[in-house]
């Protein structure tokens, strides 16, 4: 008997969630409901008798797997679903490696770092090595993150990665490469691992470890989300999991693969029956989002694509409106067009939540972003910093990062440099006295600390009281003997007694205090859901919250506002509205992604997206002049061309429109005679 929930599904996706054995593909085109089908896929799964601690779901956020699992247990009505391991590649290889670590020579008590940590690393060898001349530019640490991380993740030699994608730094690829191994070295003797060293070692671990049976064996099913944005040692190490066990899932949409910049690559997915021979293929072509005409523009956009899957999506939903491509003068015509669209919508009952302005790079929105203020429309733009990249955030944590693992020398440079009177050289020395005898640094700064300077013998007294509070360890001052053990304290009460050292100190340094007060109380309240310290910093730092009050606008009356998203923040979600700007050969593409053929087409695929993110109404904008200079009085200006996407097969699916410019309309009901300068003319010819 055919579970109820199957019977709400079309029979793609039914015969997605309801494969047998043996490895699956599933294209899931824009908007066709794919986590739906994935949920149902577990469910069925499990009621095909498959346990739910065998079932390995991995996912590109730890809500979006929490989500799935939900979604399957109100399916099948089982809270066994709980037990399936749910979450993140990273996260996935954290919990695996906290239970075999010893078959990778890893620690128990290893950190884990996030990528903010990891420039303040390569910033202090940046320092330290002398590699940055003074008298000529080197690569900041931001810089140094993103080519490091490019070659591990992408599994590209360094001169590779630079001569591709940094060509400015070719110069100082000797030094770069020296930072490199030394920072290599560094997080093994300082017992810390970074984003990309938890794949690698899950990669040793399933490839050549003594564990390497126990961990593949682990698992009956894994079934992978968003296959399209994994790298080349993700898809290594699901090939290992699954070697001689051929019963893997994936859902993916290659038209969507557009994060090449954090080293995912298209060829995972369009390689799956390669790499996994036997494959069954299911398209899911359905589309339950946008209507019909904005679908036909859409696939005519990405039929131009070299190498792809071929589907063609398709919706019930009817509409005589086509997308519009309106081309307008100048930026600033593009501007007051959009906003123009935009409040006739919001008369019309779209309310702004429910319309987005989207674009390729963050400052193309700056010139509206001015207009919107001027017409007084609240706006929130997608990006900045998350929650967890916060000064003050990060500085808090580092005091409980000590705490977990005492050797993190990053850790404590960050606490010391927050404490009045300590600065980078006598946070050095007080780092190299922690660490240069036979204890450990925490032991050292409790028993024999080293002396700070006089301005800051008040604040390290009370890091010191802090830390023994929270380390459990006996104060110097105790009879070792006759003291009773420390009581475990718990994790909130941690952050609690870390803000209450950090408070005074931060509201001298930062401003708004009162916001980041409460980012830290939130962190107090995050923290009173876990039982140990180290889940509660591996949870932060591999799937941290989104934002912070840190960065926040100030607060509308109002609970309305449009919403400004470049388009690889606006992947996954859908709006009523959706307004493309700077459609543009140069801004999309990117002018800086057209070098070789994979670029422009994941700048197709890009296109793709922004289309795909519409319901009902779909606008793409063509300013036809573009200033290059601040003032727009200026005379230096260039015209655009119409994006390369956009061609002829395209813009039969579009509706077009042209704007006058300003000064013809405002002159279009004036009529008059050019007599008088034909006159004085032909006078001249006598």
């Amino acid at each position: 008997m055919r579970a109820k929930y199957l019977e709400t599904l079309n029979d793609a996706q039914r015969a997605a969630a309801t494969h047998g054995d043996g490895p699956l593909l599933i294209i899931a085109g824009a908007g066709t409901g794919k986590t739906t089908t994935l949920a149902c896929r577990v469910a069925h799964l499990l009621e095909r008798g498959v346990p739910a601690d065998r079932i390995l779901l991995l996912t590109f956020t730890r809500r979006a797997a929490a989500e799935m699992i939900r979604r399957a247990s109100d399916l099948t009505g089982q809270a066994q679903t709980a037990k399936v391991w749910g979450g993140t590649f990273h996260a996935v290889a954290n919990r695996l490696l906290r239970i075999y670590h010893p078959a990778v020579g890893l620690a128990a008590e290893f950190t884990v770092c996030d990528q903010a940590d990891a420039g303040d690393m390569m910033n202090m060898l940046r320092s330290s090595t002398g590699v940055a001349k003074e008298n000529r530019r080197f690569p900041r640490k931001g810089t140094l993150v993103s080519i490091y991380s490019r070659c591990v993740s992408a599994e590209e030699k360094l001169s590779d990665v630079v001569a591709r994608h940094f060509p400015w730094c070719a110069e100082d690829i000797e030094g770069i490469g020296t930072i490199f191994a030394q920072y290599t070295q560094r997080k093994r003797a300082l017992n810390l691992l970074d984003y990309d060293d938890l794949l690698l070692y899950w990669r040793q671990l399933v490839t050549d470890s003594p564990a390497a049976d126990a961990v593949r064996s682990r698992f009956d099913c894994v079934l992978v989300d968003e296959y399209q944005d994994t790298n080349r040692v993700q898809c290594d190490i699901l090939r290992a999991m699954r070697a001689g066990r051929g019963d893997i899932g994936v859902v993916g949409d290659d038209a969507q693969a557009i994060y090449s910049f954090r080293a995912a690559t298209v060829r995972n997915i369009l390689d799956f029956p390669t790499h996994f021979p036997g494959a069954a293929i299911i398209k899911l072509e359905q589309n339950y989002r946008s209507n019909q005409p904005i679908l036909r523009a859409s696939n005519a956009v990405m039929a131009q694509a070299k190498e792809r899957y071929t589907k063609d999506l398709w919706s019930d939903r009817t509409s005589a409106q086509q997308p519009v491509l309106a081309h307008v003068w100048d930026e600033d015509a593009q501007c007051k067009l959009v906003c123009d669209q935009v409040v006739k919508h919001l008369e019309e009952g779209i309310a702004l939540r429910r319309q987005a302005v989207l674009f390729r790079a963050g400052h193309h929105s700056d010139l509206l972003e001015v207009e919107l203020a001027r017409r007084n429309i609240p706006f929130h733009k997608y990006g900045g910093l998350k929650f967890i990249e916060a000064a003050h955030v990060k500085d808090l944590l580092a005091l409980l990062r000590i705490l977990e693992n005492p050797y993190d020398e990053v850790s404590w440079h960050r606490v010391l440099l927050v404490l009045e009177g300590i600065g980078p050289k006598n946070a050095q020395r007080i780092i190299e006295t922690l660490t240069s005898g036979e204890e450990s640094p925490l032991a050292r700064m409790l028993h024999d600390p080293p002396s700070p300077p006089p301005a800051a013998r008040e604040g390290f007294a009370a890091l010191r009281e802090m830390l023994q509070a929270c380390s459990g360890l006996p104060n110097d001052n105790a009879d070792e003997d006759d003291a009773p053990a420390p009581a475990r304290v718990s994790v909130a009460a941690q952050v609690a007694a870390a803000r209450r050292f950090y408070e005074p100190v931060f509201t001298k340094v930062y401003d708004n205090a009162g916001m980041r007060v409460r980012d830290l109380e939130q962190l107090e309240q995050i923290a009173a859901g876990y039982r140990s310290r180290r889940r509660f910093l591996a949870d932060l730092t591999l799937d941290p919250p989104t934002s912070t009050s840190d960065l926040a606008q100030p607060p509308y009356l109002e609970d309305d506002y449009l919403i400004l998203s470049t388009i690889h923040s606006a992947k996954g979600c859908e709006w009523d509205v959706v307004h493309i700007i700077h459609a543009a050969d140069g801004m999309i593409p990117s002018d800086m992604a057209v070098s070789d053929d994979d670029g422009v087409e994941e700048e197709r695929r890009l296109l793709y997206v922004a289309m795909t993110r519409a319901k009902d109404w779909l606008y793409v904008y063509f300013p036809l002049r573009y200033y290059h200079r601040k003032s727009r009085f200026g005379d230096a200006h260039s015209y655009a061309q119409l994006s390369r996407f956009i061609t002829d097969d395209v813009r039969k699916h579009f509706e077009e429109r042209t704007m006058a410019m300003d000064e013809d309309s405002e002159c279009s009901d004036i009529q008059g005679s050019g007599k008088r300068v034909d006159n004085f003319l032909r006078e001249l010819w006598k």
